[in-house]
């Protein structure tokens, strides 16, 4: 049968087609039928069943395939497709779902065989769900199988509000944590993928957030490669990751949805890539109307099309017709990049017979289902932070005869859930775990006390008092979305979801100095965010303190867990918490001097890598052979039970002299009973003591590095704050 761009089909094909489709609505779990067109017969490859799908389409048709909603075709029996899906920590904005910890929180764990357990478990409820909607043919945004996750931009300063969408400040950590997440999302089914991953934002994307549609990202080749662009890199090449988004802003003057330095010459040619591009949603609107690189919507719909970018999201590609018509793109282009994008649709199985994909079979019963409910608990508990525990005040005793909570964030549901949430109708919120946790024979007591940021109007004050006379005081304070977050996304916001001071809200410092003043009693301080918070006049005045991140909808069980000691702390900070923002660079300066802790030479509040645990831990015989791979025996020296986060760290001769004073390389989760000693392994190789130079190109320079192994960053600072220092010996290359 030959296909033309606009077939005539038969009145008999026609009811044939609606029939066939109208059993696949009613019975998902029907035997494969009968292929009506070429492409959907699943014998035939991908390949041959596009090019048939594609000759059949008029060329209104293609274009209207190439936004992020696609209206469904009826006389080629394509149904609607939408793009724009959300899965950054659990099925966002799409119903019910699990709610695991916000990505930040997931790089505290340090663990990539946990979060790419995470993300199985996210694409096992994104089918489920899929495969429900279909039935009832909900095919609108956020109801697909195409997600738009993670998040694998560097987390460069931490003002900037949409941080909390990374996994921190470290290339490597954002590498390693990003490509479990992209396996666990994608499946491992060799016809199908579960779901598709799509890396953002592409590239040197990280605020502000007022001036995102219009900055110019200046930045040298040593920084671009050596920072911007290794998680990219490593969810292209070893994860195989489906999708790439192009970000809003330019970077070293073209814009990212269509540049010809990032799109083809590092992405397709240098890296391989084979998947979708698709642009951030308005981002090729922005080439015309802030930008100004180009004139006019068909100048920019044909500046992405060139450069690879198949899905606009937004309206611009509406206007490729006209761009043909004045020679700016070809119809092979748009041929080109069409099939392009819908070979990832194919992959996922939407052109086969219901009950042909394996993914098919995967039912609602998964979904926020008590497997993943205990899931998220313990990605919640591995997330947790201590930063402070003076003279042993966590864990607290359960049988403690009085305990009082305050804070704003006690029972709040909003510090759960940081942005790009699902929702659960299991919520279990701090005070909630807390209360749940304690002896029935104890007393306790909740009152907020002060307003999450504003003024504290209330002249009458009954909770401090109270608070001083109870035999511990847990407060739990911090911010949540309302404060930072995406441009538009957090409404208490004055500066569109970034925040200009690091500082916790001063009513809440005020509140927790009065709590303190004239009190011998604990002060447990459990801070939320999902960025670093300033607090070196409360770190002074604090018994003990827990950063809890946004912890998802298991997040105040798992708090509990830790304040009552069921569970011990072994979460590790993926960013520095400076002192103020006055340690900072300028927000707007995208180059690494000064940044991270591979480049800060000033003294932070918490060092990246840092937090302490309920028990202590040593380190010896560190050795390495000459095939480099590395061995050390790390002792759990205490006597509590706890999981212990084996950092490996690496400086060049040149450290600190152009190179980073420290280069996170490796990292390994153990758990150590106490008294148990366990030799841990390390599969290094030459190219692990790479270093970039100003060119951008990796190279090993020649003389001693030096290698740490312990259970934070080889910092003066970590050592004070309570940490074990790391061991060191010197490797010559």
């Amino acid at each position: 049968m030959k296909y033309y761009s606009r077939p005539i089909l038969s009145i008999v094909t026609v009811c044939s087609f609606f029939i066939s489709n109208e059993v696949k609505a009613q019975n998902q779990t029907s035997a494969p039928s009968k292929a009506v067109f070429k492409w959907e017969n699943s014998n035939l490859t991908n390949e041959q069943r596009i090019d048939a799908l594609v000759d059949a389409m008029s060329l209104e048709e293609k274009v209207s395939q190439m936004l992020d909603v696609c209206p469904a075709i009826p006389r080629l029996g394509i149904p609607e497709y939408n793009w724009w899906n959300e899965a950054l920590h659990g099925i966002a904005r799409n119903g019910r779902a699990t709610v695991f910890p916000q990505a930040i929180g997931l790089g505290a764990t340090f663990d990539d065989g946990l979060i790419q357990r995470v993300a199985n478990a996210i694409s096992d409820e994104a089918r489920a769900k899929y495969n429900e909607a279909i039935k009832i043919d909900n095919r609108s945004r956020y109801a697909g199988l195409t997600f738009w996750s993670p998040n694998v931009n560097i987390f460069r300063d931490p003002r900037w509000g949409r941080g909390q969408e990374t996994y921190g400040e470290d290339p490597y950590l954002t590498s390693r944590i990003g490509v479990a997440f992209v396996k666990g999302l994608q499946g491992d089914n060799p016809k199908y993928m579960k779901a598709a991953a799509c890396a953002k934002h592409y590239a040197v994307h990280s605020g502000p957030e007022e001036s995102r549609h219009e900055f110019n990202a200046v930045v040298s080749k040593k920084d671009l490669f050596e920072t911007y662009l290794p998680a990219f890199k490593a969810l292209v090449q070893e994860a195989k990751v489906e999708g790439v988004m192009g970000a809003y802003n330019r970077t070293l003057g073209e814009a990212c949805s269509g540049s010809p330095y990032l799109l083809q010459e590092i992405l397709k040619k240098e890296w391989g890539f084979k998947g979708y591009i698709v642009s951030d949603c308005g981002a090729i609107q922005d080439f015309h109307q802030f930008h100004k690189i180009t004139k006019t919507p068909e100048e920019s719909a044909a500046l992405a099309l060139i450069n690879g970018t198949n899905i606009n999201c937004g309206n611009v590609y509406k206007v490729l017709k006209s761009a043909l018509n004045q020679g700016l793109v070809t119809q092979d282009l748009i041929d080109i990049r069409l099939k392009e994008s819908l070979a990832t649709r194919f992959k996922l199985g939407m052109f086969d017979p219901i009950g042909s994909n394996p993914y098919d079979k995967i039912d609602a019963s998964v979904v926020d289902s008590e497997p993943h409910r205990k899931l998220a608990r313990e990605a919640a508990q591995k997330s947790i932070v201590l930063l402070k525990n003076s003279n042993n005040v966590l864990p607290i005793n359960k049988k403690t005869r009085t305990v009082y909570v305050v804070g704003p964030n006690a029972s709040s549901e909003e510090v759960l859930l940081g942005n790009y949430y699902g929702v659960s109708s299991s919520t279990q919120t701090i005070l909630d775990g807390i209360v749940g946790k304690v002896s029935p024979g104890t007393s306790i007591n909740y009152k907020m006390g002060v307003m999450p940021f504003s003024k504290n109007n209330n002249p009458i004050d009954w909770s401090t008092g109270e608070a001083k006379n109870s035999d511990v005081c847990i407060a739990v304070m911090g911010i949540s979305g309302l404060l930072e977050g995406e441009e538009g996304e957090a409404i208490a916001s004055d500066d569109k979801g970034d925040k200009k001071s690091l500082r916790l809200p001063q009513n809440q410092i005020d509140y927790l100095k009065k709590l303190k003043k004239g009190s011998k009693k604990p002060l447990v301080l459990v801070l939320t965010g999902g960025s670093p918070i300033a607090i070196p006049e409360i770190h002074d005045i604090a018994d003990a303190i827990l950063f809890v991140w946004y912890p998802g909808e298991e997040g105040g069980n798992a708090v509990a867990d830790v304040l009552f000691g069921d569970v011990a702390p072994s979460g590790k900070l993926p960013i520095t918490f400076p002192k103020s923002e006055t340690q900072l660079p300028a927000f707007d300066d995208y180059n690494m001097t000064g940044r991270t802790y591979k480049y800060m030479t000033e003294e932070p509040l918490y060092p990246f890598g840092f937090g302490l645990s309920y028990t202590t831990f040593e380190y010896k015989n560190l050795k390495i052979n000459k095939d480099f791979t590395v061995t050390v025996d790390v002792s759990n020296t205490g006597k509590t039970d706890s999981e212990e986060v084996i950092q490996l760290y690496i400086s060049s001769p040149l450290a600190g002299k152009g190179d980073p004073i420290y280069d996170l390389k490796s990292f390994k989760r153990a758990l150590l009973k106490a008294g148990e000693t366990k030799t841990v392994t390390f599969a290094l190789n030459k190219s692990t003591f790479n270093q970039v130079d100003q060119n951008g190109k990796s190279m090993v320079r020649k003389g001693n590095y030096s290698l740490y192994v312990g259970g934070c960053l080889p910092s003066q600072r970590s050592i004070d704050l309570g940490a074990n220092p790391c061991i060191k010996m010197n490797v010559k290359i």
